[in-house]
């Protein structure tokens, strides 16, 4: 491996131009070399959410300075139909609405995506009235730190993010791209809240409806992908979201169909990549301990798509078990060899809580041993 002070020295200036890819590292028994790719996407998931609240401009101007490529905005709708950033409609857990009596009666159970969840919901709000909440840290007990910044941040809209990523590329002079990901939209079409429409527009608004944007729409519903590519028009790159188990909400197909290489070849037509969950590219073994790469990401490549992740935390509890270092689930440990192993499968990009980290790991993947 490189001097580890040059490659700190590296990270230190991943804000500015990016390093230059050599080749993607593969296990020896791997296909051959692929050519040469772009360096692999540092995607500041929720924002830099490892140290500011989750979803609050805070957070995304924070990954952005820390030299994410791009920021993760997760949408959902007001009861007024504006997109707003929220990891759920459900925002007992993210916001100050629990402790706010003038909003205690809007508390209720709905069923999303056939699944019972009781509190407050963003589609019982009008912007305005969402606006009077303050973002709260969703997982205290692990980030406390975060939870000094407890009552500060309002919860943005996503005209709001796009602003903000467009002052930052101004300042930080480079581009920084918007990787928003629409959440539930079979649940908020039902409501006549659907998410594509005010997406859409949202975009063309500010020039970015075209195929060179900096901008990455991700779902985990591909009926959602597939009406943006063909109905609503989308030109944008889109990207199919998938989990270790289970399969899109009312589609009889799972998500394990959709990773075959016939399932990878028919997503092609209506998308540019996948985000999986991190195991489906490495899984654990029985004992916490990484183990094989998979073949997805070269079914995925074999099929013309990208392969970019989710979601790679450098707290203890997150990690593999041989990377955790002591007994504190919140304390830091090996997450740089832990990213640095996933780069060298060939992935594309990669979400992470902490962009500063994930900028590290991206430059050791790709120091010279």
């Amino acid at each position: 491996m490189a001097d580890r002070r040059q490659v700190l020295r590296l990270g230190a200036l991943a804000a500015g131009a990016p390093a230059v890819l050599t080749a993607a590292g593969a296990p020896a028994a791997a296909a051959p070399p692929r050519p040469p790719r772009r360096p692999a996407l540092v995607i500041g998931h929720r924002g830099a959410s490892g140290y500011r609240p989750e979803h609050t401009l805070a957070s995304y101007e924070l990954a952005a300075r820390m030299g994410a490529d791009f920021i993760e905005p997760d949408l959902v709708a007001t009861k007024d139909h504006v997109l707003v950033a929220r990891h759920e409609p459900e925002i007992g857990g993210t916001t100050d609405v629990a402790s706010r009596p003038e909003f205690a009666s809007r508390r209720r159970t709905v069923e999303i995506d056939g699944v019972p969840v009781t509190g407050w919901f963003t589609h019982d709000f009008t912007l305005a009235e969402l606006k009077t909440l303050r973002a709260t840290e969703r997982i205290p007990a692990v980030r406390q730190h975060n939870t000094l910044y407890d009552g500060l941040f309002p919860v943005p809209t996503f005209q709001e993010v796009l602003r903000l990523r467009e002052r930052l590329c101004r300042e930080l002079g480079r581009e920084i791209g918007v990787y928003p990901e629409t959440k539930h939209p079979t649940y908020f079409r039902r409501l006549g809240l659907d998410l594509e429409t005010p997406l859409v527009q949202a975009l063309r608004r500010r020039g970015l409806n075209r195929r060179d944007a900096p901008v990455l729409v991700q779902s985990f519903e591909a009926a959602n992908l597939r009406s943006l590519h063909d109905d609503f028009r989308l030109r944008v790159p889109l990207i199919f979201l998938t989990s270790a188990t289970g399969g899109p909400y009312g589609d009889p197909q799972s998500y394990a169909e959709y990773l075959t290489p016939a399932g990878l070849r028919e997503l092609a037509r209506y998308t540019d990549g996948i985000g999986p969950e991190k195991g489906q590219v490495i899984p654990r073994k029985a004992d916490g301990t990484l183990g094989t790469p998979t073949g997805l990401v070269a079914d995925a490549h074999a099929a013309g798509l990208r392969v970019m992740p989710y979601t790679f935390r450098a707290e203890n509890q997150f990690l593999p078990a041989e990377l955790r270092s002591g007994t504190d689930p919140a304390a830091y440990g090996r997450a740089l060899d832990e990213q640095v192993t996933f780069l060298r499968t060939g992935i594309d990009g990669f979400f992470t809580d902490q962009p500063d980290i994930g900028v590290l790991a991206r430059d050791l993947a790709l120091a010279p041993a």
